[in-house]
């Protein structure tokens, strides 16, 4: 069969111009002639893309034009996949109401609609909906839109809502009147996270960005009153730290969540009195991580404190919050996730052996029980509850078999009722596909966890081709979850594989410490030896193989291409995070400081230099064969801007023997997670997945 991405009938790419940049690192010298593509004014792009210079605008558009002109071909495939996708969603679906005083809010979707209508409708009788906000409204005949934070005010009156409409994540905070459905004067610039409601629903706490596009302030302001009178209530000092809030679920406190990705500091607002100084909890120090929760007159807080690598929780009275006595000690090997305090119980949710666990702790008695389900691979999470007095917790299950169910457990009683199973409209029979959580043997002797989805027909005789999909990085784990999109791949007789590499936490705390900074390098080797025990298994065989990462794991890609090309038919490199060691060495990037921790400093740190520029993707492009790669980027994105894969493709293409092609699509209207709404980002999907078939199609394995 023969591929349409066959480079024999397929047009020249375009070529990049070449500008001569060189620059010293620790007396390295670094060569670097695509440099230009970054354009000077790149912060006046991502509030403006109009003003993007023209040369680099002619790059990008090239770029996109040799593209759509190499995927043509693949456009009935494309248009048979996005109705399949489409057809297994439920389009008028609503999610499961969550109580809140009077009212119960929820988030729903009409027919043939884009974006999400956010509603609420009596508690008591039922009665008819109120639409809060009307997302296909407000979207229509906007490139791009997309919803942020929506918080009702606790009088129930007013409603805090925020939209990005660039893509670049620079949110606008707005009040609207609930009754009325008039928006008041109120409006925030370039905010970020969820704002907090003072007591009085009088005020908002919201954090602000800074011309980094980093958050860094949290400010008061006073409804009916000009947004530069805002009262600002914390400053952070150190660019390499984020800053964020929340509501604890008592409802007392605004937190404001200080941390990098090693360290955390949190202090409490009052949000009877939020003018009054924050208060502290525990002062920063390096390597101590804590999140907490407030309950009545003390404080559950799960941290890693004396050596609890996988964390414990302690308790500290409100009044001495510094003084922490352990009442749910360190288990390693059982991580702690994350924990929710409601008015008799005290929940968490941890991890062991690679599978989640719901853990339920009466809190004046200690006694504890577990919820916990029987599938070799499966996820398990924590959904909003927006209520303290309740004995009701609210939790999602899946695998990748099993659709999503949402299920209400009375705590007391143990009772569990299901409220919702996600809905297939064009059918899925869960009986005829398998998962497994299989181990591959890394070069060092640890075993990488690696879930599986095929269909029950497939053949395990080598012939099969794989989509193995990776991340680790952050300490993010891969759920084993439901994707109802993996079907059109499994469908057709693919082995869909998550490889939970080290980088992420799948595995314990230890197992994302083994996978930064001068240990990144595990986490390539790990996705290859993964790849390899697939076909060693006969799973699948040698280049046959399609690869897919995204932001970080798209440094992933990138490195995997670089190290063991002849493992992989194709790779999809979704904002790939590909020019390490430039963005590390520039300070002014949104996220450069924060991420020092996460890769190294290698301005100031020698040893962190030469381990970047070892693995960097854009660095370390050799003279050798590759396979076809689908390159994607955002225009407005301000986590991986859109140089990044532009420069590597163009590296790619000057400097590979043989191979491709090579496609670079910018998306010239969204930022970091693509198009917005729920029908163009399925479009993106199906593209890929063609993109995929075509790779391994016929058996040249291209």
């Amino acid at each position: 069969m023969t591929s349409s991405l066959d480079a024999r009938t397929a047009p020249l790419p375009p070529r990049t111009q070449k500008r001569p940049h060189a620059y010293d690192v620790h007396g390295v010298a670094i060569q670097d002639d695509y440099a230009w593509l970054k354009a000077e004014n790149w912060q006046d792009v991502l509030r403006d893309p109009t003003v993007l210079p023209d040369d680099i605008r002619a790059v990008l558009e090239a770029e996109n034009a040799y593209a759509e002109a190499m995927l043509a071909q693949g456009e009935n495939m494309r248009d048979h996949l996005f109705g399949e996708l489409r057809a297994r969603i439920k389009e008028d679906d609503v999610e499961v109401p969550a109580p809140d005083g009077a009212y119960v809010y929820y988030r729903r979707h009409r027919q043939g609609g884009q974006y999400p209508l956010f509603c609420r409708r009596s508690r008591e009788t039922a009665g008819d909906e109120h639409v809060l906000l009307d997302g296909d409204a407000m979207g229509e005949g906007k490139a791009f839109f997309q919803f942020g934070a929506l918080r009702q005010s606790p009088d129930h009156r007013l409603l805090a809502w925020s939209a990005d409409e660039k893509g670049s994540e620079l949110f606008t905070l707005r009040v609207r009147d609930i009754a009325t459905g008039e928006d008041l004067p109120d409006v925030m610039i370039e905010t970020s996270g969820s704002p907090v409601w003072s007591a009085d629903s009088k005020s908002l706490l919201y954090v602000k960005l800074d011309d980094n596009h980093r958050p860094h302030r949290v400010f008061l302001h006073r409804l009916g009153t000009e947004a530069d009178a805002d009262v600002c209530l914390y400053e952070e000092q150190d660019a390499g730290w984020f800053v964020g809030i929340h509501r604890t679920q008592s409802r007392r406190f605004c937190v404001i969540d200080l941390h990098d990705h090693d360290s955390a500091e949190t202090r409490l607002i009052d949000l009877a009195d939020p003018t009054a100084d924050p208060r502290m909890v525990a002062p920063r120090v390096a390597g101590l991580r804590y999140d907490v929760e407030h309950h009545r007159e003390r404080l559950f807080i799960c941290t890693n404190a004396d050596g609890a690598e996988d964390f414990k929780i302690v308790t500290a009275e409100l009044e001495n919050p510094g003084h922490w006595r352990d009442i749910v000690p360190h288990r390693r090997g059982c991580m702690i996730m994350s924990i929710l305090a409601v008015q008799d119980y005290l929940v968490r949710l941890e991890r062991e052996d690679g599978l989640p666990r719901i853990n339920v702790r009466e809190i004046e008695s200690g006694e504890e029980h577990s919820i916990a389900f029987d599938e070799e691979a499966f996820s398990l999470g924590l959904e909003r509850m927006l209520e303290f007095e309740t004995h009701n917790l609210r939790f999602s299950y899946s695998s990748m078999t099993t659709p999503r169910e949402i299920f209400d457990y009375d705590m007391g009683t143990r009772a569990r009722v299901l409220r919702k199973r996600q809905e297939i409209p064009s059918g899925h029979t869960r009986e005829a596909y398998v998962t497994r959580r299989v181990f591959a043997r890394a070069q060092d002797g640890e075993s990488v966890p690696v879930s599986l989805l095929y269909r029950k027909d497939t053949p395990l005789d080598g012939s099969a081709p794989v989509l193995l999909q990776g991340y680790g990085a952050y300490g993010h784990a891969s759920p084993a979850s439901f994707n109802a999109h993996r079907f059109s791949l499994v469908d057709r007789g693919f082995v869909y594989a998550i490889a939970h590499v080290r980088g992420g936490t799948d595995k314990g705390w230890h197992w994302y410490e083994d996978g930064k900074l001068a240990k990144k390098p595990n986490t390539f080797s790990d996705f290859i030896a993964a790849a390899r025990y697939l076909c060693t298994e006969r799973f699948t065989r040698e280049g046959r193989i399609v690869a897919l990462g995204g932001s970080a794991g798209g440094m992933l890609m990138g490195a995997v291409a670089n190290m063991a090309p002849e493992l992989f038919a194709g790779i999809i490199a979704d904002v790939p995070f590909v020019d390490v060691l430039n963005t590390m060495l520039d300070a002014q990037l949104p996220l450069t400081p924060p991420e020092w921790v996460e890769w190294g400093n290698p301005a100031t740190d020698r040893a962190a230099f030469e381990t970047i520029l070892s693995y960097s993707p854009y660095d370390n492009v050799r003279a050798q064969h590759y396979p076809p790669m689908l390159v994607e980027a955002g225009l407005t994105d301000p986590r991986v801007t859109y140089w990044e894969p532009a420069k590597w493709v163009a590296r790619l293409r000057e400097t590979m023997t043989g191979g491709g092609p090579i496609v670079l699509l910018t998306n010239m209207d969204a930022g970091h997670g693509g198009a917005a709404g729920r029908f163009d980002a399925l479009k993106d999907i199906a593209r890929e997945y063609a993109f995929a078939i075509d790779c391994v199609q016929g058996e040249r394995g291209m």
